[in-house]
Parts: C-alpha cells; structure tokens; sequence
C-alpha cells in the first residue's frame, strides 16, 4: 500500500527516488525563524562541494523548534517512548549541483537514543538537550537549554496562507532533502518527501535566543512562519563524494 504522502506529488522541484523510502515521521508545531547572515561565513562552515544557497542574493539561517512524532522504521513497529519528542534545530540552505537542500549546524532533543541513532546513521550533529515545547490553546512556548546553548519563545499562529513559488517562504521551507558528512569527510544526501506545506503567519516574542551566537546574524526576517503538522518519508542517505 502506498503511503499517504505519495498523493501529492506535482509541487516536488524533481522526482521522486527510484529506491523504497525506509523511514516515516509527522512533524508538528512547527515555527520558523530566520535571520540574514553572512554567506562567507556559511562558505567557511560547509564541505567545499556544497554551494551556499541564496534568496535575493542574501544567505539565511534559520531556528525551527517542533515536535517529531510518529517516527517508524519501515515495516518495525514504533512504541510511543520512543518515536515522539520535541526537537529544535539550527540549519541553513545549500545546494549540491541541481538539488537545493538543508544543511543542520545542530539539532537537540532530550532522547538520548535518537541522538546516537541520527548521528550513527544519518552523520547528523545531534545532541541532548533540556527542552519543552508547550502547548495552551493557540499559544505555545517553547523552552530549550544545552550548556550555554539557550531559546525561549512564545508565539502564537494567526492566519493562514498561500505560498508562491518564487516566495520566500516557498524557498526556505519546499526542500526536499538534507546534505551530511562524516566524520572521515564523506558527502552524503539524504532525500525526503511530504506533501506540500500548510504555513501560517505568527506573532513571537523571543525572550532569550544564545543558540546564534557566534554566528554573525544580521538582520532579523519578519516572516515568520508557522504549520501544524506534516506528514514525512525518508529515503536511505547515499554517498555523493
């Protein structure tokens, strides 16, 4: 039986892999933030065979707390102590040859064994982390700590919208897949697919933000975004270089 997923397909920038995804997840509560920042300084961060993407001649980074549920291996079954827990994660955009993607400078969660298995399998710099993502009506808080490593924000979604393909919010959330590389200096990507974004504008306020630091952040986007919930399937990760 296929996966719901599969059901839109048209809004992909290029076909789907040849091979059989192997893992599904459901993200939700989703916030994005992004700052302008340096491209040299992504330049000097990445592998030299990624090209650092740009919208309107700008480099972004972003800050995107929310909640993984649901995570299945392919034909395994998923007890619920270990497949739901909040997440947030600092990534940036690149491109490898034809295919834009994301690149992650961290990701923390307060499950230690997601942390080994993501970076095992997928050469991802996860790490443990207190954090809580926090829910009352239509409002959320989020709370995070990692040694000096903080981010408490609450926001609240307000309407929704339709995105355009040349827009902003269409370039920093319509990727579908993310580059990696090992501790021996291998390149890989690893391709994903969901249907296309449900996004909504959103107030927040941020109360403390350390996770940027040293980044040389610039300026501030006023497009925040926010989405409820979306449905994910990961393909295996190969080897580019």
């Amino acid at each position: 039986m296929q996966h719901p997923t599969f059901k839109q397909v048209t809004h992909r920038p290029w076909p789907l892999p040849k091979r059989p995804w192997v893992i599904q997840q459901s993200w939700k509560n989703l916030l994005f933030v992004h700052w302008q920042i340096d491209p040299q300084w992504i330049r000097d961060r990445i592998p030299s065979a990624l090209e650092v993407d740009l919208f309107d001649g700008k480099a972004w980074i972003g800050i995107v707390p929310f909640d993984m549920n649901a995570i299945k291996r392919r034909g395994l079954p998923s007890p619920s102590w270990i497949r739901d827990f909040p997440e947030i994660n600092v990534r940036t955009y690149v491109r490898y040859k034809d295919k834009p993607g994301v690149w992650f400078f961290s990701l923390d969660v307060p499950k230690l064994l997601a942390v080994c298995l993501a970076r095992a399998l997928y050469h991802l710099p996860y790490h443990m982390a207190a954090l809580h993502i926090e829910q009352k009506e239509n409002c959320y808080t989020c709370i995070h700590r990692r040694n000096h490593h903080r981010f408490y924000a609450e926001y609240e979604p307000t309407e929704t919208f339709e995105t355009e393909r040349n827009s902003f919010e269409w370039w920093a959330t319509e990727r579908y897949c993310l580059y990696s590389q090992s501790g021996s200096g291998g390149l890989y990507r690893t391709e994903i697919h969901h249907p296309r974004w449900g996004l909504e504008k959103c107030n927040l306020s941020i109360k403390e933000n350390t996770l940027l630091d040293g980044m040389e952040a610039k300026a501030f986007s006023p497009k925040i975004l926010f989405s409820k919930s979306i449905d994910v399937v990961i393909f295996p990760m190969e080897r580019l270089l």
